[in-house]
């Protein structure tokens, strides 16, 4: 300014519109403060130093040795009443044993804006150019661990949680059968749309059923009656995904049966990887006997059904058709020019009942064996699942519904911390947990261990002092703990001071309408009565 002042001139203010290349003087101050944000050494903070100085009980003698007027030879120094310590050819800035102190360099130097929460590594970088002080490596460590921010917003560089724990198998072909719907297909004259797929999880026998891919519960429920249960034994449970159409009105169908429904917990289709992978195995058969304009696929379902009933199939080691119907093999046109052999044993034998038996010994033997031998694979890559009931946990944020309006590249990866209230099924260690979710959500409940993650706050007498952090989100991911005040200006909306669940109580925020979300309506009408 004293430079500007030596000039001749007058000042004229432009609108804002109209100054398209604003520079410095014309921004406001608290924005040019932002840009140039720097971590500076006020007298406050010079006081706070020279303080923890004199109480530090391992350098509070070798401070005033060196403040006396013959200060003894050693590599610290007192400059501006700062202790140096001149190590590999530059002076760094001895911190005191003070955690206040401590925390408000580790957050400036990590959660300030031109920090961008960086690693451990860069953190320690940036710190150990300037500063000095005991254990500062596992400081930064603890400190990096325990931020939230963090932990909301960077992916998990580490195995995932829960061992794989294979569906035991049935005694006998029929007792337990998965399901699951696939397509959409183009439409036919009836309708369909959609195959119904049922696996015998025993036999490995498939049924493909023509139906609307949008079938309603009780669409699919007939359905099922007409094409597995009349043919079939009534099985004693049923795996399925996490449909909602399988987990309401279908359930209550099927419950009076007498048969129990096992669903998997929600975008985890590999808990029925059995209808997974046949449902791969009709797409691929489907490209292969269709018609270029795709009409007929309904057509080509018997004939599917048919061959892939007929195939050996690799787990169990005989065909489904042979182990889900007592022994017989099923005949294709082309076992017709073979010579068939004389049948010594009929239907009812001793013999024939002894023959069918070795075969389903032998069929879940080899079932055995592969859910060992993929067990195994996939635990190469996963780890014990450490959550228990009472912890608080992280939730991947693709089980929930995206923002509006938004990146998706630039939502947060992580939602919560929220508490495990229990584990889904008998086993405490999980893999699935019943989380604490609020009910505007809409989400269920119940997790796959690999979509948690700990959580892992810090002690409070850690980190004195800490800086605490907005919400992520404003689209009802962030429930809103209490309606402090509201206000209105002129034609402006309504705002609320509101504060929010798992932050500082001390830390507020004006929302409006827009941002408002069903638990904050609630709220709203609670603190206007």
């Amino acid at each position: 300014m004293y430079f500007i002042d030596q000039s001749d001139f007058t000042s004229k203010r432009i609108p804002g519109p109209s100054n398209k290349a604003a520079d410095t003087l014309s921004r406001r101050p608290y924005l040019c403060a932002l840009v140039h944000s720097t971590f500076g050494l006020d007298e406050d903070l010079q006081q706070h130093f020279v303080n923890g100085y004199k109480s530090d009980p391992g350098f509070s003698t070798l401070y005033a040795d060196l403040s006396s007027d013959h200060p003894p030879a050693s590599n610290y120094r007192i400059v501006d009443d700062y202790l140096l310590l001149h190590t590999r050819g530059k002076d760094l800035l001895y911190v005191p044993q003070d955690r206040i102190l401590r925390t408000r360099l580790l957050g400036e130097y990590h959660d300030s804006w031109l920090a961008g929460h960086l690693g451990v590594a860069c953190t320690l970088a940036r710190l150990c150019q300037r500063f000095h002080w005991p254990n500062i490596i596992s400081n930064v460590k603890r400190y990096i661990q325990s931020c939230a921010v963090c932990h909301r917003n960077k992916g998990r560089h580490q195995l995932s949680y829960g061992e794989l724990k294979p569906l035991p198998i049935p005694r006998e072909p029929g007792l337990s059968i998965a399901m699951d719907v696939t397509g959409p297909f183009p439409r036919d004259r009836l309708g369909h749309d959609g195959i119904l797929t049922v696996v015998d999880r025993l036999s490995k026998y498939v049924r493909f059923l023509p139906c609307k891919y949008h079938a309603t519960a009780l669409e699919l429920a007939r359905l099922l009656h007409t094409g597995w249960f009349c043919s079939h034994v009534v099985p004693e449970d049923i795996v399925s995904d996490h449909d909602t159409r399988f987990m309401s009105t279908f359930w209550t169908l099927v419950m009076e049966s007498g048969t129990s429904m096992k669903p998997s917990s929600a975008r985890h289709p590999q808990t029925d990887g059995q209808t997974e992978r046949a449902h791969q195995t009709t797409q691929m058969m489907l490209h292969t006997l269709i018609r270029p304009d795709q009409e007929d696929w309904v057509d080509r379902l018997p004939d599917m059904e048919f061959a892939y009933n007929t195939s050996v199939h690799p787990t169990i080691g005989v065909t489904p058709f042979e182990l889900h119907y007592g022994g017989r093999k099923g005949r294709i046109f082309a076992d017709i020019l073979l010579p068939r052999a004389a049948d010594i044993d009929t239907a009812c034998s001793p013999a024939s009942t002894w023959k069918y038996r070795e075969l389903l010994a032998k069929a879940r033997a080899n079932m055995q064996k592969a859910q060992l031998c993929m067990q195994q694979q996939v635990n190469r890559r996963r780890i014990p699942c450490p959550i228990r009931a009472g912890d608080l946990v992280w939730v991947t944020f693709e089980e929930f519904a995206l923002e509006q309006h938004v990146s998706c590249k630039l939502l947060p990866k992580w939602f919560g911390p929220r508490k495990v209230t229990s584990a889904a099924g008998g086993d405490l260690a999980g893999p699935s947990f019943m989380i604490e979710i609020s009910p505007h959500l809409r989400v269920h409940q119940v997790f796959h261990s690999s979509k948690l993650a700990v959580y892992t706050p810090a002690s409070a007498a850690d980190f004195p002092g800490r800086r605490s952090h907005d919400p992520s989100s404003m689209n009802s991911h962030q429930e809103v703990d209490r309606v402090l005040a509201h206000r209105k200006h002129d034609n402006k909306p309504m705002k609320y001071k509101v504060t929010f669940k798992q932050c500082n109580p001390d830390d507020t925020r004006w929302i409006s309408r827009a941002d408002s979300t069903p638990h904050l309506r609630a709220l709203r009408k609670t603190a206007t009565c």
